[in-house]
């Protein structure tokens, strides 16, 4: 691959390995795959402050369920005597204890140090890469996500598939490592591999000294709380709060730490192979223009990414399978064997 096909790249790590590659493509369609093993089912995004969420597969770590307060059976109380002396009795007559009056539950408050996922702990997203408006279909890409024990691991493969394969047969593989905290993904290590071999397209966070190491000219540069890779980014939008306000994410590639300032476009439907979804539509230009459509009801999932390169091509990665990975050994080689030792967990 070429030194523009790599720079290309480092644009959007889910699509623009499309834009390394693609001339003279044809329509063919990509060969079958094993189907994911089930259906991911996944709810509405959970508002910024509600009650203390209960247990489920979407936490990570688990956290358990609040008691509640104790409650106690209504009861109805013996009439209560006059504040006289009481007349006397042959027999003592036992008397039931007051019933304290009930308290008041206050909403608990969320818990702190527990990383609340938007979506499932596990998960993967496979997506066809198209060239241009005419639906030339250049390549596929899968992505998998693992939340759990506090920490997350993100991979995506991306790669030429049909003609383009045969006329520029690429494949990258991207990974990103890091801690799961409240505030969402905190990377600690981002790392590239194209056509089987590890690229110097690497970044290394070190959040104590709030600063980053970039392969591309050996450098360290300053990043501030939440500054994310140029994989986990896509992912940690869902954990913002008003995205639909606009943010601005600091992304760090290979060569520099960057402001990605993300424009709300608006809410849209969108219709795919698996469905139509509704989805937040954002933009960022950061000399070439990325587009993302995150699922709003499906943990605002990227379902759809657009990479317009600076010579206005045009390269779309549209969602047509989601569900749960396949086992390791299971899994097709197309997509998983060849991962370095370094990326396996």
């Amino acid at each position: 691959m070429s030194r523009a096909l790599a720079v290309a790249f480092a644009g959007s790590v889910f699509i623009h390995a499309a834009a390394l590659l693609f001339l003279g493509a044809d329509q063919a369609q990509p060969p079958a795959r094993p189907p994911l093993l089930a259906k991911l089912v996944l709810p509405p995004k959970v508002e910024a402050a509600p009650p203390a969420p209960a247990a489920s597969e979407l936490v990570a770590p688990p956290v358990p369920a609040l008691s509640p307060a104790a409650q106690t059976p209504s009861t109805r109380l013996p009439p209560v005597a006059k504040a006289s002396m009481p007349a006397p009795s042959p027999l003592p007559v036992p008397v039931e204890p007051p019933v304290p009056a009930p308290q008041v539950e206050k909403p608990a408050k969320p818990q702190t140090g527990k990383a609340v996922l938007p979506i499932a702990a596990r998960g993967a997203i496979r997506y066809l890469v198209i060239r241009g408006t005419q639906g030339m279909i250049v390549g596929r890409a899968e992505h998998e996500w693992e939340f759990g024990e506090g920490n997350y691991i993100l991979r995506a493969v991306t790669e030429t598939i049909g003609l383009a394969a045969l006329v520029k047969p690429v494949r990258m593989e991207i990974e990103s490592r890091g801690r799961l905290t409240p505030e969402g993904l905190r990377p600690q290590r981002f790392l590239t591999r194209r056509n089987g071999v590890p690229t110097d397209d690497t970044a290394e966070f070190d959040w104590e000294k709030r600063e980053v190491a970039l392969s591309r000219g050996s450098t360290r540069q300053g990043v501030e709380a939440g500054a994310q890779d140029l994989l986990s980014f896509h992912y940690q939008l869902a954990y913002l709060p008003k995205l639909e306000e606009g943010t601005t994410l600091q992304v760090a590639t290979a060569r520099r730490v960057e402001n990605y300032r993300f424009q709300i476009i608006g809410e849209e439907q969108l219709e795919t192979e698996i469905g139509v979804f509704r989805t937040l539509h954002l933009k960022t230009q950061t000399g070439t223009t990325t587009e993302l459509w995150l699922a709003l009801d499906h943990g605002l999932l990227p379902i759809k990414i657009r990479h317009i390169d600076r010579k206005g091509d045009i390269y779309d990665q549209i969602v047509n399978e989601m569900g749960t990975p396949e086992e390791k050994k299971n899994r097709p080689p197309a997509i998983d064997n060849r991962m370095p030792a370094g990326f396996t967990p």
